[in-house]
């Protein structure tokens, strides 16, 4: 990025330790540069040269109406974590993980399946698919066997070497 192209309250992307954060610039640093705000930690930071800001994050908002947000989004948390129905009535909302996706499978079927199995029948039916992994039917294994570990808490039962069932 050139210098001529930063602005003052404009949001960037910048290398800060290593990491690509949005900082938000605050003003110019008399040393040069420009003094910012990293917006994940909400601490001030130093950008010497241009070469460290990598292009604009986003449209510049204001800050009363990020705090807003915020608030709104802490309300919300607040009134929908406490009783269990209003959080029951949005888990129907969300898609399901691979270990609550293997139990809906192997709930709707009466014989046991391994973890491969379960990945093809999951996708099949649509209730989840891999998000680009190489083995997900390893994920979901190693799921299952902490599940397993639970003792008599598991929701998964071990019939034979690599084949499960649903607990009834």
């Amino acid at each position: 990025m050139k210098k001529a192209d930063v602005k003052v309250g404009g949001e960037y992307y910048a290398n800060v330790t290593n990491k690509k954060v949005v900082v938000r610039i605050d003003s110019t640093n008399s040393a040069g540069g420009w003094d910012a705000t990293n917006l994940t930690t909400n601490k001030k930071v130093r950008i010497k040269t241009a070469q460290r800001l990598q292009g604009k994050a986003r449209a510049t908002t204001s800050a009363s109406s990020a705090g807003e947000t915020r608030a709104r989004k802490r309300v919300a948390k607040q009134t929908n974590g406490g009783d269990a129905a209003s959080v029951a009535a949005t888990a129907g909302d969300k898609k399901l993980s691979c270990i609550e996706a293997a139990l809906k499978v192997l709930g709707e079927t009466e014989e046991t399946m391994n973890a491969q199995e379960m990945i093809a029948a999951m996708t099949d039916a649509g209730y989840w698919t891999s998000p680009g992994g190489k083995t997900p039917h390893a994920t979901l294994y190693s799921a299952i066997l902490r599940e397993l570990a639970k003792g008599d808490d598991s929701r998964f039962i071990k019939v034979e070497r690599g084949r499960f069932t649903a607990r009834a």
